[in-house]
């Protein structure tokens, strides 16, 4: 078993960040290398957290180990007599194996080439790919120079900061710097701009998690917040469509003015691609390929200008789905939860839905959540389910907010995490430090990565599920966590005191600390801001309790969804009359699709017998002129096909006319000339004449 367990959780984390890419992500439309990078960036983060908890059971094993090569043989065989009394043990010594154990050599050369991967990635990488992916840029070339343009300040001031730094240390003869401890202080730099970032959204999330599944079990809260949700989203829809028809008015004039022999031609054809197919079908019978440019009498947009009206059709074509597929999710999910309101009060004990689901469901769930069970669960159960496991998380926060303002004391031992590491490592029962280590991270991580997928910044960063988010958000969200999951790592190593700098014991560190560097070089940072800062994870769990954030961005104007505000009444009303408004529109379709199939089902059979019969009736002679005259139609169709479509142009390049009316006009040339007779007939109106000079 040797190894295994590091091989199965290696595929296992790999699968899980494809799945949740998935999710989020487009497959089919994303460039290749924005779906690489992100799954990369992801994976790597997730593979951290998943692989520390092995690393840590085998440093307990290799302490053990060490300390009994140490101790004297009859030191040894008395802890093996006090540790048999208690537990019984497979071999005679109690420093066995665990069954994750993972030889000596191989954790530190995957932790560095998972932690210098994941480094070079979100400070290097990602912001380039950012930049071209949001560039719009018609070439390869373009695309490059144009990251390389806006990330020259990023990478600039990175620069700047480091060789001010170098040259201090040559200038002061006291500090003699190796290239070991420089590559600690980088370490320290970002793991303490993680470490910000961290405490923060840490804080938030501790509160919120379990708040929203206490919030679920109440009856009505969810069906309310969607129906705010609806109204804002309705907002943002209208937003994203009027930006939408702006950006196609000026594709349109683009289109019109420059030609098919254009130079930037191409660049036209390019950004009509990124249309969606209405705006590109209009365009398109709209455009005259037969005449020319001519560069002395027209004026035609610079090349730069074409850059940026691509750039503004990518992001509001994007917005514009996005928006689309959002508001037909919302719809589900109002109608599903009215579902839910009715069927608490129901008798029967069967879940009864307004619409069908359009998608069929697979017969193994249809057996086993049928009618009955999907009502006890959504009536009953899920409510109780959702309340026990808010108190549950409750507990894990208030355990992380106590071990996180108590971590730094060893004499005596008050975080609650190392409590529990050190009473298994005494009895070297690996199989719970692993589950208790974990579940540990595990919570952290939920706690941290969900803030990352519920957070919004305006329309810049935004992760949506559906396969709606742009490149932009996903390769923002793996900086993100790449940034976010290193001092994660440290700050559980510390909670549980595995970390030498926090327990200051003589111990054999980990093997993620021990890439990491001694903080030694920089004692301000390891004896001070490591230490102090996690505790203002306390006073953000307050403000998050207490929604001071909402409240904030409700002054602000941003809206949010409060139960004692005015403004929140006003959006839930607006947002259930637009369910309902839906929901009408959507049962008249239904109605209509129903009465049509009855009206085939009825129907169809006795006109299908009755054309058979007419079929069966008909003249030789009639069929053999049919087909005589059907040969002679399309003998001339293809001569006619130029004549007949200018004809319907023509036809729709007309004013309507009223046939309600007296007279059409009052002009007496029109009315002499024989075109038009009172009460709408025509009376003149040869083919021959209106299409002679056509």
């Amino acid at each position: 078993m040797s190894g295994a367990a590091l091989g199965l959780e290696i595929v296992f984390v790999f699968f899980l960040a494809l799945f949740l890419l998935h999710r989020y992500g487009d497959f089919k439309k994303q460039h290749r290398l924005v779906i690489v990078g992100t799954l990369l960036a992801w994976y790597l983060c997730f593979l951290i957290v998943f692989i520390l908890p092995l690393d840590v059971s085998t440093t307990i094993y290799n302490r053990c180990k060490h300390a009994a090569a140490n101790s004297s043989p009859t030191e040894s065989s008395n802890i093996t007599g006090l540790y048999a009394a208690a537990t019984p043990v497979p071999s005679q010594h109690p420093c066995f194996k665990p069954w994750s154990y993972i030889p000596d050599g191989i954790m530190p050369i995957f932790w560095r080439v998972v932690y210098w991967t994941s480094q070079f990635l979100t400070w290097i990488l990602l912001p380039f790919m950012q930049s071209y992916a949001r560039s719009g840029g018609f070439s390869i070339t373009g695309k490059i120079k144009t990251a390389l343009i806006e990330n020259a300040i990023y990478y600039g001031t990175y620069l700047l900061i480091f060789g001010a730094f170098l040259i201090y240390v040559a200038v002061n003869p006291h500090l003699h710097l190796e290239w070991n401890q420089l590559q600690t202080i980088g370490i320290a730099a970002a793991n303490t701009w993680g470490l910000f970032l961290l405490v923060l959204l840490l804080g938030y999330g501790l509160v919120e998690i379990p708040r929203s599944y206490w919030n679920g079990a109440k009856r009505g809260y969810l069906l309310m917040k969607t129906y705010f949700k609806a109204a804002k989203l309705m907002t943002e829809k209208a937003d994203a469509e009027e930006t939408l028809e702006d950006v196609m008015e000026e594709v349109r004039k683009v289109n019109e003015s420059i030609k098919y022999n254009h130079p930037l031609r191409k660049c036209v054809d390019t950004i009509l691609k990124k249309c969606p197919i209405e705006y590109q079908e209009k365009m398109g019978r709209n455009m005259d390929d037969y005449e020319d440019f001519d560069e002395k009498h027209n004026t035609y947009p610079s090349e730069k200008s074409l850059v940026k009206l691509h750039k503004q059709v990518i992001y509001s074509v994007q917005r514009h789905r996005r928006t689309q597929v959002q508001w037909q999710i919302l719809l589900e999910q109002a109608f599903y939860l009215e579902d839910v309101a009715k069927n608490e009060t129901s008798a029967t004990c069967q879940f009864v839905h307004t619409f069908q689901s359009p998608e069929p469901e697979n017969r193994f769930i249809q057996y086993f959540y049928n009618p009955t069970v999907e009502w006890y669960w959504e009536c009953l159960l899920r409510p109780w389910f959702y309340r026990v496991l808010a108190v549950l998380l409750s507990i894990f926060s208030v355990i992380v907010v106590w071990s996180e303002c108590t971590f730094f004391s060893t004499t005596p031992v008050l975080s609650l995490f190392a409590v529990f590491i050190q009473l298994a490592e005494k009895t070297y029962n690996y199989i719970y430090i692993e589950i208790a280590c974990f579940l540990s991270i595990f919570f952290l991580s939920i706690c941290v990565y969900s803030t990352v997928f519920r957070i919004r910044v305006f329309n810049y960063y935004y992760l949506a599920s559906h396969h709606q988010t742009d490149a932009y958000s996903l390769l923002f969200s793996g900086m993100l966590f790449c940034r976010l999951t290193p001092p994660l790592c440290l700050n559980f190593l510390g909670l549980t005191h595995m970390d030498s700098s926090i327990s200051h014991q003589n111990t054999q560190p980990t093997a993620y600390t021990s890439i990491m560097g001694s903080m030694k070089v920089l004692s301000f940072i390891a004896d001070g801001f490591y230490i102090y800062y996690p505790m203002l994870v306390v006073i953000l769990c307050i403000a998050t309790y207490f929604s001071l954030g909402t409240r904030c961005l409700n002054l602000l104007g941003f809206q949010q969804f409060m139960g004692d505000n005015d403004m929140t009444s006003d959006l839930v009303d607006e947002g259930k009359e637009l369910i309902r408004r839906e929901k009408r529109k959507r049962q008249r379709q239904e109605e209509g699709e129903n009465r049509r199939r009855e009206w085939k089902e009825r129907y169809g059979h006795s006109r299908e017998d009755s054309t058979r019969n007419r079929n069966v009736h008909i003249d030789p002679k009639e069929s053999n002129f049919s087909d005589i005259s059907t040969n002679r139609s399309s003998k001339y169709t293809r001569a006619n096909n130029r004549t007949e479509r200018d004809r319907i142009e023509l036809l729709q390049d007309a004013e309507p006319l009223d046939f309600n009316a007296e007279t059409f006009t009052d002009d007496p040339l029109e009315s002499e000339s024989g075109r038009y007779q009172p009460g709408g007939r025509y009376l003149s109106m040869s083919r021959s004449r209106i299409f002679d000079d056509v």
